[in-house]
């Protein structure tokens, strides 16, 4: 009966020993307060802003042809009216299509960003866990929910988004490299169809 006593009373000391520390943080609030993700939206602005803007001016000249087009169409004869319209139909796919491209690279451009960004924070929270001396830092947002109930005590949240935020700083300050602008990518002209043989 002693032996066993010492077998349990061993069994406890180990276990409080190898004491498993648990927190957890709300992930939304970190990307909501995190300066990296501040700027990262930044940039993803002023990146669309700057397409919408070379876009805005790609499109002047075709609206000018349009006008063009709108006024003297009267004067024309029915073939060059119809050659006309041929060729602004296929100036305005070809913007059409400028424009589509633009937007799923600023598309890409987004999801590249916030996946990095993830990565990084999920690097820094492993990092910042093991010096902390956490087992688990869970994560719990609206969408997924991983976290039911937890003590206050328990959510270090504040502190994570200001040791991020501390180590972003820093990043930053070492390396002040520019963000670099998009550009539209260009459509190649369509293949001139050959004239019809009589």
């Amino acid at each position: 009966m002693k032996k066993l006593a010492v077998v349990f009373s061993l069994m406890m000391l180990m276990a409080s020993c190898n004491q498993v520390k648990i927190a957890y943080v709300d992930v939304e609030e970190i990307l909501k307060e995190y300066d990296g993700a501040k700027k990262a939206e930044e940039d993803m602005k002023a990146k669309s802003q700057a397409i919408s803007q070379q876009l805005d001016q790609l499109a002047q000249p075709l609206q000018e042809k349009i006008q063009e087009y709108q006024k003297n169409k009267d004067n024309l004869s029915a073939s060059a009216r119809q050659k006309k319209e041929s060729e602004l139909m296929q100036e305005q796919q070809m913007f059409q299509q400028q424009q589509q491209m633009a937007q799923q690279q600023v598309q890409a451009e987004g999801q590249r960003m916030f996946e990095e960004m993830n990565s990084d924070i999920e690097s820094f929270l492993e990092d910042y866990g093991k010096s902390k001396g956490y087992t688990y830092i869970l994560g719990s947002s609206m969408q997924t929910k991983s976290v039911l109930y937890g003590e206050a005590s328990l959510n270090i949240t504040d502190a994570v988004i200001d040791a991020l935020n501390e180590s972003y700083a820093s990043d930053t300050a070492e390396d002040s490299g520019s963000t670099e602008a998009m550009e539209i990518p260009e459509v190649p002209e369509p293949a001139e169809e050959p004239a019809p043989v009589n």
